[in-house]
């Protein structure tokens, strides 16, 4: 599709699916310059298969941030299914330098629902720090919780990949990363990275900052922004964090996930369907877990109400047109990437520059949706 008021969109949908690239062309007409991708699949099957901007295809990499946090905790709930994690064991029995300063009760469980009150460290972390899953680890043990673990939550931006990282270590002996890649990445050839290969930094597109200056940012010293490492020396700048070789090689699981929407698409189609008949990943038993609310009211960090089910964003809080078994995890850039088991669907929109009007998904998301849910009728 190529007029005076819009850009080239490649990539194709399946039939009845042509509202939705409609959709997706209005939205980066909308902003000059934007790259951005869409892969829906609904049943397993790919119906749409967008791409838009300068320098971009279907196959470039984007900075997708916490995105990577969806694939965590899909680790998470596959070694929870097969008995390796017990949800309601305290984190201190394998990881016992956790329990300083009153943390020694705190659940996996609870830990998932971001509860632990551990959203960053005094003072805060270093950019080798930020990188680097275990020396995060490592600092958050020894940090005293910003309010009492267990009694509220917040969303943990910067280091929840690397506390249940760091459980998932003690017990198998290998990090989050490396589960992630022999048992989903690999086997399903997905396009979804937590630490990306030297050999395929070509495909990779930098991010850039929102076209406009959008909210100001919250005060250091805020939960707000102890959570996003803000009251650091200097503040953590996330275009800056992402566009780093050793951030894209690393992988933190938090923040530092590298992929595209074909991979994050996939990823959440194998958790709920059969894909290249591949039985789903996920249980019945295990996918009613993960997918009903853990913690109830508001975000201390982010204001958000009702903001997590297990680990997972709860999207059907987010979009009310999905069903309240939706999950998935939005990314900072404002790209957004979700499971709706309800209606088979798996969907990933990604970006390559910040959008503005604050974080939880680009607004252009609830569109991208109806259209989506419009065609699956």
């Amino acid at each position: 599709m190529k007029g005076a008021d819009t850009i080239q969109v490649r990539g194709a949908v399946a039939d009845g699916f042509e509202n939705v690239r409609d959709e997706f062309a209005a939205a980066v007409t909308a902003e000059p310059g934007l790259g951005a991708q869409l892969a829906v699949r609904v049943a397993g099957r790919e119906v749409v298969d967008l791409w838009a901007g300068p320098g971009v295809s279907g196959e470039s990499l984007f900075a997708l941030y916490s995105s990577g946090k969806g694939a965590a905790y899909l680790v998470v709930a596959l070694l929870v299914q097969e008995g390796v994690l017990d949800l309601d064991r305290a984190v201190a029995a394998h990881w016992p330098e956790f329990a300083a300063e009153g943390k020694g009760d705190l659940t996996l469980r609870d830990l998932l629902g971001h509860r632990a009150g551990l959203i960053g460290v005094d003072g805060g972390f270093s950019a080798a720090e930020l990188a680097d899953d275990r020396l995060l680890a490592a600092r958050l043990a020894a940090q005293r919780p910003y309010w009492r673990p267990g009694s509220a939550y917040g969303y943990h931006a910067f280091v929840i990949g690397a506390l249940v990282g760091e459980v998932v270590r003690r017990v198998t002996g290998l990090s989050i990363q490396e589960i992630y890649a022999e048992r989903v990445r690999k086997p399903y050839g997905l396009d979804f990275y937590l630490g990306l290969p030297e050999a395929l930094e070509a495909r990779y597109v930098p991010v850039r900052p929102a076209r406009e200056g959008g909210q100001g940012a919250p005060a250091p010293d805020s939960l707000t922004g102890i959570a996003f490492n803000l009251h650091a020396t200097p503040p953590t700048d996330l275009v800056d964090f992402a566009n780093t070789r050793a951030v894209r090689a690393l992988g933190p699981t938090s923040s530092g996930s590298v992929g595209n929407a074909r991979g994050l698409a996939a990823l959440y189609a194998a958790a709920i369907s059969e894909v290249d008949g591949r039985s789903p990943l996920l249980t019945p038993a295990t996918l009613a877990e993960f997918t009903r609310p853990h913690a109830s009211g508001i975000d201390l960090v982010t204001g958000e109400p009702d903001h997590f089910l297990l680990g997972f964003e709860a999207q059907g809080v987010r979009y009310p047109l999905l069903s309240a078994g939706a999950f998935g995890h939005s990314g900072a850039v404002g790209a957004q990437a979700f499971a709706d088991p309800h209606h088979e669907l798996a969907y990933s929109y990604t970006r390559n520059r910040f959008a503005t009007g604050g974080g939880g998904g680009a607004l252009e998301n609830h569109r991208l949706i109806a259209a989506v849910l419009r065609a699956i009728g």
